[in-house]
């Protein structure tokens, strides 16, 4: 079968990173052309659409004791993973640029609702435990696919420590708390993004704020493009990547 190199953009929660095609494969140094780009991850874009025992895992009011067995298949779901990735190669993908799970408990959708402990950040401690793990454990089958495939090229970032970085900074950064995000409300009325409802004959609506350009969070789960912007600019460069090399660098 006729090889056709595919670059493979694998994130784990939202990527929607602030980047166009032109910009991964620009520069006359850069020995990456790219026919194909693909974007995919275990997470869907909408919590409602993703497996049962992730969205349990992802239910910002489920206490650590009641998640168990959710914590346990969230983790193993890494060995899903690992067979979608050798079933691209099989299909001719070279290059992949796999990004780890960000720090779920500094979501505002996890972190607002929350009644138990959350750390110095204001997240959920527990939940970005989970989320270390997960990415310990794929870094491992990473290096196990770099073994088993080796005409492929395997670029582990590390999403996780760029977007704690900016959330632990926010400030200094040119950003609001972190919890601040732009659209929607949580509490003391749950009100999605765009939508509206009724609460003892008032009609409430889920407004955008007017400064996105200032918050961390669009959504309460999503990332703002102000964000994006800020930590692509960290990642692309390869500075938090294993090999430590720049996206536009990233193919065999």
């Amino acid at each position: 079968m006729t090889s056709v190199k595919m670059f493979c953009i694998l994130g784990l929660l939202v990527l929607g990173l602030a980047v166009t095609e032109s910009d991964l494969v620009s520069g006359s140094s850069s020995s990456c052309n790219f026919p194909a780009i693909y974007n995919f991850g275990i997470l869907t874009r909408t919590l409602e659409a993703a497996p049962l025992h992730l969205v349990n895992f992802h239910l910002p009011t489920a206490k650590p004791t009641s998640l168990t067995k959710s914590s346990q298949r969230f983790l193993a779901s890494s060995t899903v993973l690992m067979q979608q990735y050798k079933e691209l190669y099989g299909e001719g993908a070279r290059s992949f640029w796999i990004h780890n799970v960000g720090p779920l408990g500094c979501l505002p959708f996890m972190a607002l609702p929350y009644n138990g402990t959350i750390d110095q950040n204001g997240c959920v401690a527990y939940k970005n435990n989970v989320a270390q793990e997960f990415n310990q454990q794929l870094k491992k089958r990473v290096n196990q696919l770099r073994n088993n495939l080796s005409m492929a090229a395997f670029t582990y970032v590390d999403i996780y420590s760029a977007k704690l970085s900016l959330i632990s900074d926010a400030k200094n950064q040119g950003f609001v708390d972190p919890l601040n995000f732009c659209c929607g409300s949580f509490v003391p009325t749950f009100v999605k993004c765009g939508m509206s409802v009724q609460v003892n004959g008032t009609t409430i609506h889920g407004h955008a704020c007017g400064d996105p350009q200032n918050r961390i969070s669009w959504d309460g789960t999503h990332f703002t493009d102000a964000a994006n912007s800020w930590i692509a600019s960290r990642i692309l460069n390869g500075s938090m990547s294993d090999p430590p090399i720049s996206i536009s660098n990233a193919c065999p």
